[in-house]
């Protein structure tokens, strides 16, 4: 199987152009934001345009959870495909899906700035930023089942040489997901260590939390470690006490921000006899 990257930054028009660039190179395989797409349909994955934030809608484009990945792998092996086209924001990412989705290495990348003008690439941004309009390259009768409520437009594409006719190469959808408007969404730390106060002391057998820390890997994939310290009921189990806040601080974090949470260290610092 031949792999080629189509590479730009987030709202540069790569999903627009994605069916010209399949055809120029033969392609019979899209994989846009989550998607496998092949003759127009989707063939598996769930869309990236779905999640409702922008931290999840990146988690789901990269293939981060494995049930996803497991799907799309399928797909890939179930249609024979033979050449397929992977877009992404940077080649950091395509190669992240790559290895998510255990394909060879890239053959080839396609930067957006190769096949588009700047005053085209200005024009997708601005639609993006303006309207949150997010093209996915199949028809709209494709993307009912999958975008019930969404708002979505269709859009003709025409590929066009000199010299030459126009060919109709199909139809794309305008989606518009609620996260578009947002715009960039920071959570700080203290907003992390709000959540984790909150939910640490629901549990009665928790008294009161102290320090609280919140440490962010390089790799963001990877995901925050969270340290506190605690105040426990004297006479209480203390494993399974700490043990059951791990999994509801976890739970609820990752609920909250989207992000991942990679551990959770909890030291008993004192016990409470009132």
């Amino acid at each position: 199987m031949e792999v080629i990257a189509l590479v730009g930054p987030s709202g540069t028009g790569k999903s627009h152009r994605a069916l010209i660039v399949a055809h120029e190179h033969n392609v019979d395989g899209i994989v846009d934001d989550g998607l496998l797409i092949k003759d127009s349909k989707i063939i598996a994955g769930h869309s990236a345009k779905k999640e409702p934030s922008k931290i999840q809608a990146v988690k789901r484009a990269i293939f981060m959870d494995q049930e996803h990945a497991a799907e799309v792998r399928q797909g890939i092996a179930d249609s024979h495909i033979e050449r397929i086209l992977i877009l992404g924001t940077s080649i950091n990412m395509v190669k992240k899906i790559v290895d998510a989705l255990e394909l060879p290495p890239i053959g080839q990348i396609i930067h957006i700035e190769e096949i588009a003008t700047k005053a085209e690439i200005a024009r997708a941004r601005e639609s993006r930023m303006k309207e949150g309009k997010h093209i996915i390259p199949v028809p709209t009768i494709e993307l009912k089942p999958h975008f019930s409520g969404y708002l979505i437009d269709p859009l003709e594409i025409f590929f066009k040489k000199p010299q030459t006719k126009r060919r109709h190469l199909g139809e794309k959808s305008i989606v518009r997901p609620t996260f578009s408007y947002y715009g960039k969404l920071f959570i700080s730390d203290a907003a992390i260590s709000s959540i984790v106060d909150h939910v640490a002391t629901t549990d009665l057998s928790i008294t009161r939390t102290g320090q609280i820390q919140i440490k962010n890997s390089q790799e963001q994939e990877k995901g925050i470690s969270i340290s506190l310290d605690v105040t426990i009921k004297y006479g209480l189990p203390l494993w399974e006490v700490l043990h059951n806040a791990q999994q509801r601080i976890k739970n609820m974090v990752e609920y909250m921000t989207g992000m991942t949470i990679k551990e959770v260290n909890i030291e008993v610092k004192r016990l409470s006899i009132d």
